[in-house]
């Protein structure tokens, strides 16, 4: 048996995983496996384990094995249900750990700047890993036996009229027998335990049965309920969503359907069997993917199929009694849909072969099955010597519009010659697909000046696709095989932002949502329509039949045009959920507030602060009637407040039994905020006064967030928690792990939590739809690496204000008030799951982001926000010869602030290549850069920062020497550094993380910055990420109107060109914006003219300008309308607010603007310069 991914390396099936593959081999093979250094093991399978779907305690955790007890290792076990492996090295315990292949020696980027010689041996990545799936989340245990009522038969659907059950309904709700698989409540607390068990949602998106079907057509369509691993020792493989054999029908008798599992042959067409009713079809004028433009509406305007009556018959019913048309367009059982007739033969195997492979290279001047791809898409071509500015040659066949020639009679142009004298045509072509080799060392000033839009994937049919702030891929061409993927060495993975808010979202409501009768893929623009009532799935390729309904168009209140469907015309979908998407009615939204009131936090003032945002927030936080909202304090005890109705005042209740914490009061410690909004109001305002003479300086951390559990686990909701030091009392206490003297070394320790306490109290919040935010206040080491462990496995998110004092650091305090506003109102999604689905022959294998795994490719997510980021490795597990394109597709199922079920869908297509030259060309380097990091802070978890970066520097050797490997040989002996047009900004973004905060060394780096700094980088959206690697620096003193946008307001937004970071770029009379995502810094040079000081910067000259100035005045000047446009149009693309501060040159605080400048030579690190000498002696050895 072959180890997943493909390796090819056989399983011995004794519990021990094969040794690892170097994922970039040379053309003539790969690299001889390697085992794992002693001190990085391999996860592996224990002697004698065995996989049973019944045994509940056994699943994967952060990559680790999570089985019986042996005698080897102790297991503990809470509440009898959930066994987590205890000590630090549960935690993420595996993860990243299929990456490392052996110590490297030496040092890394520090010391003197020289660079070591990097064994080319540390490849970041190394394909699907040969063991279980690694994931930076966790994984639950297998699925419980069928006694525990796992199967999809579940209960029934909850009725229309039970949506609007009271805010006390989870305590009486029918499924409240169902039993608790999370922690028992404690036998002091009143609290009941939550009705729906954390298993229950981990087939949520996909298990339910449609309308009408019959109990004997589940099973097709289903998901599987065996969700967790295989029962068997086998190494555990990407379960799919999708059967291997053709689908089994349940009509008696009935001929299994010829055409489920066929595959397009890819000679010549042979002539198609008689079938006049295919034949005869005529699609519709626009092609199934060529559509007309999107159905014009208001964004989340609802599609009225449901809710303005019933259209009209179909053209084939008319006529028809009424009740005749009632019965025939009723819901129709799948199983009769799926096989046709005997007299009607399906399409079979010739009739179908029409949808030819997409030719990979298809001339311009070569006719063929698709006319060439659009150039009007295509970003021209940089300027070249030869001084070409003409447009690109235009598709074949396009002839339209002819001049006559400028030269006269014979239509010589002595000007057009010249300009055309020593082109290549083949050189145009691969500037233009972005194959054309580009010298690093020719050209330092490889940034753009102007921001480029991601490449665009270019298809057989246009049509709509996922827009790339919400769905990327990290190659625009998908390889064929894995072995491809090596050849190109390059990371295969996507990255999603799938709760962004959109301008233009179709809301769509209907009473069938039509998805695949195998996969359960939702309908999307990449189908194919074979004939007029079936679709082929572009995930599983199976055959399914059209419901009548779909057939109406809501935009054209017409039948017959499916094509027209605002499913089909956008890549992006929301769906009101029927109420057989759901398990119990719709959680109302529940926040609670869980604050540090020790002495030393009410000492920096950030309950002033809290309290200020609130009280002014209050009305607008996301819910409706049902809204709940609650408090609890604690210092070295823990506070909770009676907020009852009747009452005059809040009553604290004092809980001072810490280590076996329990609720005081079995309700009103959370209140419906519309009832009790005058007692919350008291409360806020008099939370400061009340603890401003706390004297107790310890921290219950712990039992707080326990107490928060028990109090929201009955429902669910979101867990707000403000932490100013480090936890020292009570369950979860921790000690000081830093050593200050060792903060500039090479080897950083202590990256790794120190207890899994935080870690399985994630997992019974996930379990229980509880999620649990940080909101992290310090000004001393608080253990970033453990706290932040609650956040990281329960989908919550992360803040951190280092040094925060209202009276010190008014910069932080902005930064704390401003996103602490746009926290508390921010859309948010409760109890929410997500599904990735890929093509046939793709696999995931590793993901990245603050979630639960419940299976291969669900993620638990108890709350979604609209700003959570996610990546997903992928594997070629299967060769896609058949394939024309790649689909991939991401539905996010969650609950709305307002009570609704909702299905957000997203669906991507990519073309499928067999040349490692197109995949070479195909590279997104902004998505390659989010991959690499996230992979490398997986490493140095694993292994260590040097591991890292020897890693993401491994990185660009490879691209460079596979894309040496493809050009000619006398083109590849010239000197310089060659490298893809279209990856030219990797070295120097490879460069850029090297230097920041998470991966430096050789400079002093506090432990938690470098912590959260990883934090962000594994949940940071693309967007964002990118300005946060490699911040963006802008000339202020030259703004004008020319390239301007204009905003809604009418407000023309200047674009002034981005600058490398290099003092090079640095003029000393010019004045500079530097944006790093967290900060902005406006750096004036010495010599910046009086006119600008005095029109921008409200001051005579430079001397005069304030060493404290912390923004800009709002002065009634041109100038100074362009600077503070420009500064909140930055500002407002993004949800973290960046304060800002002003530098002179002469300032003290110079450094802070130094710093950034990344392109510069350190005492510690290699300029870009001096880095691509160091890739080029590499390549060379």
């Amino acid at each position: 048996m072959a180890a997943p991914g493909g390796h090819g390396v056989p399983y011995n099936g004794s519990g021990s995983h094969p040794p690892h593959a170097a994922l970039f081999p040379g053309p003539g093979g790969g690299a001889p496996p390697r085992s794992a250094p002693p001190h990085l093991p391999h996860p592996s399978l224990s002697q004698g384990d065995s996989w049973n779907v019944g045994k509940a305690a056994q699943g994967y955790i952060g990559g680790q094995h999570v089985g019986p007890p042996s005698s080897s290792q102790p297991m503990s076990v809470q509440g009898g249900q959930k066994p987590f492996p205890n000590g630090p090295s549960s935690v993420n315990g595996g993860t990243g750990s299929q990456y490392s292949n052996g110590p490297v020696p030496g040092g890394g980027l520090s010391g003197p700047p020289t660079m070591r010689p990097i064994p080319h041996q540390v490849p970041l990545f190394t394909g699907p890993p040969p063991g279980p799936p690694t994931l930076t989340g966790s994984r639950l245990p297998p699925p419980p036996p069928a006694s525990e009522s796992w199967s999809t038969t579940g209960p029934p659907p909850v009725s229309g009229a039970s949506l609007q059950a009271p805010r006390g309904y989870a305590s009486a709700s029918v499924l409240s027998g169902t039993p608790n698989v999370s922690e028992p409540t404690s036998a002091k607390s009143s609290r009941n335990a939550s009705p729906i068990p954390a298993q229950r949602y981990d087939n949520m998106e996909g298990q339910f049965v449609s309308p009408g079907q019959s109990q004997a057509g589940q099973g097709m369509n289903s998901f599987p309920v065996q969700q967790g691993p295989p029962v068997t020792s086998a190494p555990v493989r990407a379960t799919r969503q999708y059967p291997t054999g053709p689908v089994p029908s349940t009509a008696a008798g009935a001929p299994p359907p010829v055409m489920a599992h066929q595959t397009l042959p890819k000679g010549p067409v042979p002539h198609p069997p008689q079938m006049p009713h295919q034949q005869q079809y005529v699609p519709p004028a626009a092609s199934f993917l060529g559509y007309g433009p999107p159905p014009t509406s208001a964004p989340g305007t609802r599609y009225p199929s449901a809710l303005q009556g019933p259209p009209p018959p179909p053209p084939s019913l008319q006529g028809l009694p009424t009740a005749q048309q009632a019965q025939s367009t009723g819901p129709v059982p799948p199983t009769s849909q799926v096989v046709p007739p005997p007299s009607a033969p399906g399409p079979t195997q010739s009739s179908i072969a029409q949808f030819q492979r997409y030719p990979q290279q298809l001339g311009y001047n070569q006719p063929g099955p698709f006319a060439s791809p659009s150039l009007q898409n295509i970003p021209p071509p940089p300027a070249s010597g030869n001084g070409s500015t003409g447009t690109p040659y235009a598709p074949h066949g396009r002839v339209a519009n002819l001049e006559p020639p400028p030269g006269g009679v014979t239509g010589y142009d002595p000007e057009l010659h010249s300009r055309m004298a020593g082109m290549s045509v083949n050189s145009s072509f691969n500037k233009l697909w972005g194959s054309e080799p580009y010298n690093l060392l020719q050209d330092r000033n490889v940034l753009p000046k102007m921001h480029e839009d991601p490449p665009k994937p270019i298809l057989p049919r246009e049509g709509a696709n996922c827009s790339s702030e919400i769905f990327r891929c990290t190659l625009t061409k998908i390889p064929e095989t894995q072995s491809l993927l090596q050849k190109a060495r390059l990371p295969l993975g996507i990255l999603i932002h799938p709760f962004r808010d959109v301008s233009h979202l179709p809301v769509i409501q209907t009473s069938t949502i039509v998805r695949c009768r195998s996969c359960r893929t939702y309908i999307n623009p990449y189908v194919q329509f074979v004939e007029q009532q079936r679709w082929k799935c572009n995930i599983c390729f199976r055959f399914n039949v059209l419901p009548d309904d779909f057939m109406y168009d809501p935009v054209s209140r017409k039948y017959g045009e499916p094509e027209r469907r605002p499913e089909i015309q956008n890549a992006t979908v929301e769906f009101i959920a029927p109420s057989e998407y759901m398990l119990r009615p719709p959680q109302p939204a529940v926040y609670l507030f869980v604050l540090d009131v020790s002495h030393g936090a009410v000492q920096t003032g950030y309950l002033d602060s809290f309290c200020k945002i609130m009280l002014e927030e209050l009305n607008n936080l996301p819910g409706d009637s049902r809204t709940q909202v609650g408090f609890i304090t604690f210092d070295s005890s823990v506070h909770f407040y009676n907020l009852g109705e009747g009452m005059s005042v809040p009553e604290m209740l004092l809980v001072s039994d810490i280590d076996e914490v329990f609720l005081p009061s079995p309700d009103s410690l959370l209140v419906n905020i519309h009832e009790c909004k005058t007692l919350v109001q008291y409360l806020l305002e008099s939370l400061p006064t009340t603890h401003s003479q706390n004297g107790e300086t310890a921290s219950a951390l712990g039992a707080a967030v326990q107490a928060a559990y028990k109090l929201v686990s009955s429902i669910g909701g979101r867990v707000s928690v403000f932490q100013t030091c480090l936890p020292t009392v009570g369950p979860g206490s921790l000690k000081p792990r830093e050593d200050p003297n060792q903060r500039a070394g090479k080897e950083i320790a202590n990256l790794l939590p120190g207890t899994d306490f935080y870690k399985k109290l994630a997992l019974d919040c996930s379990g229980q739809q509880v999620a649990v935010d940080l909101f992290l206040l310090g000004s001393q080491y608080m253990d970033v690496a453990s706290i932040a462990c609650i956040s990281k496995y329960s989908a919550g998110c992360v803040y951190y204000y280092p040094g925060f004092h209202s009276g010190l650091n008014k910069p932080q305090v902005e930064k704390f008030e401003m996103e602490l506003r746009y926290y508390v109102t921010r859309k948010i999604g409760f109890e929410a799951v997500m599904r990735i689905r890929c093509t046939k022959g793709l696999a995931m294998h590793t993901f990245h982001g603050n979630f639960f795994v419940r299976s291969t490719d669900l993620l638990s997510l108890p709350n979604i926000n609209p700003d959570a980021g996610f990546s997903m490795q992928l594997a070629i597990e299967e060769s896609l010869t058949e394939c024309n394109v790649a689909s991939f597709q991401a539905a996010v199922l969650y609950t709305s602030s307002q009570g609704e079920r909702r299905i957000r869908v997203h669906t991507l297509s990519l073309p499928v290549t067999a040349l490692v030259q197109d995949v070479l060309s195909s590279v997104d380097q902004e998505a390659v850069v989010g991959l690499l990091c996230k992979m490398a802070v997986d490493r140095s978890l694993s292994s260590s920062v040097l591991d890292a970066r020897d890693a993401m520097i491994n990185a660009c050797l490879d691209l460079i020497q596979a894309f040496q490997l493809t050009l000619p040989s006398g083109q590849a002996a010239v000197g310089g550094l060659p490298i893809p047009y279209c990856a030219r900004l990797l070295p120097l973004y490879m460069l850029a993380l090297t230097k920041h905060t998470a991966f430096r060394i050789g400079v002093s780096t506090k432990l938690d910055d470098r912590v959260f700094a990883m934090e962000q980088m594994k949940t940071m959206p693309l967007s964002y990420l990118m300005t946060y690697i490699y911040p963006a620096m802008y000339p202020v003193h030259m703004l004008n109107d020319q390239n301007a946008i204009q905003a809604e307001d009418g407000t023309l937004i200047p674009q002034p060109p981005r600058l490398q970071l290099t003092f090079e770029k640095v003029d000393r009379h010019g004045c500079y914006l530097l944006d790093t995502v967290d900060r902005m810094y406006l750096y004036v040079g010495r010599a910046v003219s009086d006119h600008f000081c005095m029109n921008v910067l409200g001051v005579p000259q430079f001397a005069a300008i304030p060493e404290d100035m912390m923004e800009l005045p709002e002065l009634d000047t041109p100038e100074s309308e362009l600077v503070r446009s420009f500064v909140l149009w930055v500002l407002s693309q993004r949800p973290y607010y960046s304060p800002l501060r002003v530098i002179r040159e002469d300032s003290k605080e110079r450094h802070l603007f130094v710093q950034h400048l990344v392109d510069d030579r350190t005492e510690s690190a290699l300029s870009y310069y001096e880095f691509l000498q160091h890739l080029k002696q590499q390549l060379s050895k």
